[in-house]
């Protein structure tokens, strides 16, 4: 599954850029996230509990920063593993604007699921990342609002 969207920010570059390259501060919009550990500079590790439908499953996902040009773009890399399901998926995003803001950030997420948690549906997992991936963008741009 392929999923994209842009955000403006009303904030300056280099804050939405130190925001979003942030574990700390970018892993905790995402909904259902229980922990979050840095491994090193680059490597992460985070537990989420997630649903979709009757299934709910909670994730450990190992992530990795395998690409960042500074204030202009990040890659991300996730693989994640709950009983009876995994997930693997890779994230890009890109800010763009003046210095002084606003901000937009593009991005983009190829995903994959399997296991119980796939056997849902594709249009039911679908409408459901989407509303997850809404909430999370929502509560970066009020924290870098704020």
């Amino acid at each position: 599954m392929q999923f994209s969207g842009a955000t403006e920010i009303n904030a300056p570059r280099d804050r939405a850029w130190a925001f979003v390259i942030d574990p700390q501060q970018v892993g905790w919009c995402g909904p259902g996230v229980e922990s979050i550990e840095a491994i090193d500079a680059t490597h992460y590790r985070a537990r989420a509990k997630v649903g979709i439908g009757v299934i709910s499953a909670r994730f450990t996902v190992d992530l990795e920063l395998v690409e960042a040009s500074a204030q202009d773009r990040a890659v991300i890399k996730a693989s994640g593993q709950a009983p009876g399901s995994a997930v693997e998926a890779t994230g890009e995003m890109r800010l763009s604007g003046p210095e002084a803001g606003p901000t937009t950030l593009d991005w983009s997420a190829e995903v994959a699921i399997l296991g119980s948690i796939a056997s849902v549906g594709s249009r039911l997992i679908e409408g459901t990342a989407n509303k997850l991936i809404t909430q999370a963008f929502e509560c970066m741009r009020a924290k870098l609002e704020a």
